[in-house]
């Protein structure tokens, strides 16, 4: 088998395009331009990007999805943009990939990401942040070519924004109930850093993804909430029994003031009914004295007779008592057991 050098395969180029001849090379050579012009004269953008046309570097136009033609290359060339996708900047933990399934794979080394996620609060504690931004790109020209590196542009915006607000809180105000208020801050100011930076971004979402305290301070930190949800059950349980006391002696107090007020009404009344009998009565006295007089006698005798269980007459010459009315049931009136079981009228002094 014959070895080739380098040499000889150089002259059996020459001695091909010898008998090809130099005309039909340039023919096919100029051929070959000439497709590839044509082929570089037109494009598609996609349904959710935007085309930047460039002349000889300059921003010619904007192009909308679809086919579209241009001058070929070296005279015109193409830039594309995502405007009408949303963009995502994570920070403090990092996404390998979205698997089939639906499930999103995270960067399993996370100690890369702690010098973006580990802030200092304002209480002087340190905390672990990972948060998301999600943006979109509404001036495809002004991303391109009014800020220089515009993705980490973004990147650092978000940075030192979230250190400064997380840096003027609490801790546990971070932690706990201060992360919509946090991510709502942080939101705003950066699009008005970002619209005076004239970047062509609009934010959609700033969002906190875990906040939690960092790894070696994590049992301490749980014995601390443990005691304060030990304290907020107390409270809870404490508010619940004031709420079923309170209410109960508040009921009770109404009730008694309610008793008294009637109490003290049916006195008055019962005052004023007697005084205005009292007035009927002095009334009528006035008209006959002796008629009213015995008709109030035999009122209180007939009051007071069926209550008493007997009768005795006192006589000063009589040396024993003298039962004269025995009012019990089913027992004779009279003297020894005689009588006819009607009072008799007696007269002062005298015996029967």
């Amino acid at each position: 088998m014959p070895e080739y050098q380098p040499e000889d395969f150089v002259d059996e180029l020459r001695r091909r395009a010898a008998e090809l001849g130099g005309r039909r090379i340039a023919i096919y050579a100029v051929g070959a331009l000439l497709l590839f012009a044509l082929w570089s004269t037109w494009f598609t953008v996609q349904p959710e990007e935007t085309g930047i046309v460039q002349r000889f570097g300059a921003v010619s136009r904007t192009v909308s999805p679809g086919l579209h033609f241009k001058f070929p290359v070296g005279i015109e060339s193409v830039r594309f943009v995502p405007t009408a996708r949303v963009l995502k900047e994570e920070f403090g933990f990092g996404t390998a990939f979205a698997g089939t399934s639906g499930r999103t794979q995270y960067a399993g080394d996370r100690k890369a990401f702690k010098d973006v996620s580990l802030m200092l609060t304002g209480d002087l504690n340190v905390i672990d942040v990972q948060w998301i931004v999600q943006y979109r790109i509404e001036d495809p020209v002004r991303y391109l070519f009014w800020v220089r590196e515009p993705q980490q542009t973004i990147r650092d915006v978000a940075e030192a924004v979230m250190r400064r607000v997380v840096g003027n809180r609490l801790g546990s105000d971070v932690l706990t109930v201060g992360r919509v208020a946090v991510s709502t801050e942080v939101k705003e100011e950066m699009q008005k850093i970002l619209g005076e930076y004239e970047t062509g971004v609009r934010l959609v979402t700033v969002e906190l993804q875990d906040v939690t305290p960092p790894d070696p301070v994590k049992p301490a930190f749980n014995e601390v909430n443990e005691a304060r949800q030990d304290r907020e059950r107390t409270i809870n349980q404490a508010q619940e029994q004031a709420n079923r006391e309170i209410p109960k002696a508040r009921g009770e107090a109404a009730r008694t003031i309610t008793e008294a007020d009637g109490y003290a009404v049916e006195r008055v009344n019962r005052a004023n009914g007697e005084a205005a009998r009292f007035r009927a009565v002095l009334a009528e006295y006035v008209r006959a004295p002796e008629v009213t007089r015995r008709r109030l006698y035999l009122e209180a005798v007939g009051t007071v007779l069926p209550e008493a269980g007997a009768l005795y007459v006192v006589d000063g010459d009589q040396k024993a008592l003298l039962p004269w009315l025995r009012l019990e049931s089913g027992q004779p009136t009279g003297p020894a057991g005689k009588g006819s079981g009607t009072a008799e009228a007696v007269k002062e002094g005298k015996q029967p």
